[in-house]
């Protein structure tokens, strides 16, 4: 589904945060440069990281996707596999440019919707996840609902899980999971994003395989669609 650009152009950058590497991107090029994380990178390392990658982009706003928990457009909590000093941090200021921050998941989520009620689950070292309806952007928090034995939805599905579990159990729990949030969320379909989706040997018919990529056309909509609402 395309959207609507009804606002004057921006040239808009796009970064998609991650433990091992930031991607970042500018909605008027192909070209995704990158450059490597890790749990000593706290959030000024990041924007002078992207601030390199980027010296020769013009970009007027930007789009930062959080790998953890945001609220009122800010990180709520530290992330687990990056530093410290996220809470608080004035990225605005950082940038010198309008910021709008958001999880990563929920950014992957919106770059993927195709209308209706959409559950977006991410399957990799853990299990990010959203809901999207009507442009409207929710971030939950699934993977640590409590599921059986003791344990959570994430403990079944997320990645140390298939080394625990084998891929043949992983992929039969992986399923029961998006079912049944599926029915509790009364979610149209399922996107099922991460780098262990493609580990997945059939789907079912409600859900298909998202792309990584998707993020950066999630971070652009932000600015671009004004419908969205997050």
């Amino acid at each position: 589904m395309q959207y609507k650009q009804k606002k004057r152009h921006l040239d808009i950058l796009a970064i998609d945060t991650g433990g091992t590497r930031v991607k970042i991107r500018v909605n008027y090029r192909d070209e995704i440069r990158q450059a490597s994380t890790g749990p000593a990178m706290m959030p000024r390392d990041l924007v002078e990281r992207v601030r390199a990658l980027a010296t020769d982009w013009s970009y007027d706003a930007v789009s930062l996707g959080y790998p953890g928990e945001v609220r009122s457009g800010r990180p709520s909590r530290e992330p687990h596999n990056l530093g410290t000093g996220w809470i608080g941090f004035d990225f605005q200021s950082a940038f010198g440019r309008p910021v709008k921050v958001v999880n990563d998941a929920a950014m992957q989520a919106l770059g993927s919707y195709q209308g209706g009620r959409m559950l977006f689950l991410g399957l990799g070292t853990g299990m990010g996840s959203a809901l999207v309806v009507d442009k409207l952007v929710q971030p939950m928090e699934l993977t640590k609902l409590p599921y059986k034995n003791g344990q959570t939805f994430g403990d079944y599905v997320r990645h140390s899980a298939i080394e625990r579990l084998g891929v043949n159990v992983w992929q039969q729990e992986v399923f029961t999971v998006i079912e049944l949030l599926r029915n509790a969320l009364v979610a149209d379909y399922v996107v099922l994003g991460g780098g262990n989706a493609r580990l997945l040997s059939e789907l079912p018919p409600y859900a298909r395989r998202g792309n990584n990529a998707r993020a950066f056309e999630g971070a652009f909509r932000l600015w671009l669609d004004p419908d969205v609402r997050f």
